[in-house]
């Protein structure tokens, strides 16, 4: 068991701060029947408070750091070699439907690598964490990625376009050529926690596209610290900047690219 570093308490109790937050709203609103605008205002203004919490901890805990938010954007910092990427509420979509899975997202980037991680889902208490060169772990135990070599015995993550965003026709193409071969396709809505069940070998592979840097980042230090490769869906390594994303096992993860080169 390796222990947590400073640096590592700092994300994780600013996770577990936000997710306080979180966590009274989404019981709220599994108790509420609102109307379409109303839900949807409500979620964004969980979203908010959850960024705040989470700006003002990391930033007292280390002033000038940069800050990278979906809500808030680039927050430049005087420190220019360091940069958190911090998403709120990663499964927004679950979470205005009352659906129990979702996470908070931190990363720390330094000098443009992640070097340290932290999903978290409130409702589980699941913490995922990982520090580069020091393991990834849920909670206190360590993670490894699946052992699986084959496809066909094989479960593999995905996130489906839905209205207005993503290449719905590329996505049908690729879906074709996976799922004829896998053992299952899952579609969670929260690919912060596709990325974490990859690291915990719960599935073997993930694939998706048109996504935000702060719903990889941690993801993909958690996935190589435990073991797996994570590239672009092209097999690329500038994942953050391309926006897709391909992680898997070191057998696996060619087999998936070559998948999703014939979709092409």
């Amino acid at each position: 068991m390796s222990t947590p570093s400073a640096l590592l308490k700092v994300m994780s109790d600013a996770a577990r701060k936000a997710a306080r937050g979180l966590n009274r709203d989404f019981g709220e609103l599994a108790e509420l029947q609102v109307s379409r605008k109303g839900a949807a205002d409500f979620v964004s203004a969980a979203d908010i408070k959850a960024e705040q919490s989470l700006f003002e901890s990391l930033t007292k805990a280390r002033p000038g750091y940069g800050f990278l938010g979906e809500e808030r954007g680039m927050v430049e910092g005087t420190d220019k070699t360091h940069t958190w990427i911090v998403d709120p509420l990663d499964g927004t979509t679950n979470f205005l439907h009352a659906i129990p899975h979702f996470a908070i997202n931190i990363a720390l980037q330094r000098e443009g690598a992640v070097v340290a991680a932290v999903t978290y889902n409130p409702v589980s208490n699941e913490l995922f964490w990982a520090e580069k060169g020091k393991g990834a772990f849920v909670n206190d135990r360590r993670l490894r990625v699946a052992v699986r070599q084959r496809l066909d015995e094989s479960v593999l993550a995905t996130g489906i376009p839905f209205l207005g965003h993503g290449q719905h026709a590329r996505f049908l193409k690729e879906l074709h050529q996976v799922s004829q071969r896998v053992a299952g396709v899952r579609r969670f809505g929260a690919a912060a926690l596709d990325l974490a069940w990859v690291a915990a070998g719960r599935m073997d592979g993930f694939w998706e596209r048109d996504l935000s840097p702060w719903d990889l980042a941690a993801g993909l230090l958690l996935v190589t610290e435990a073991g797996g490769k994570v590239t672009t869906a092209e097999g690329g390594d500038d994942i953050l900047a391309a926006g897709s994303v391909c992680a898997a096992n070191l057998d696996l993860h060619p087999l998936i690219l070559e998948r999703l080169r014939a979709a092409a």
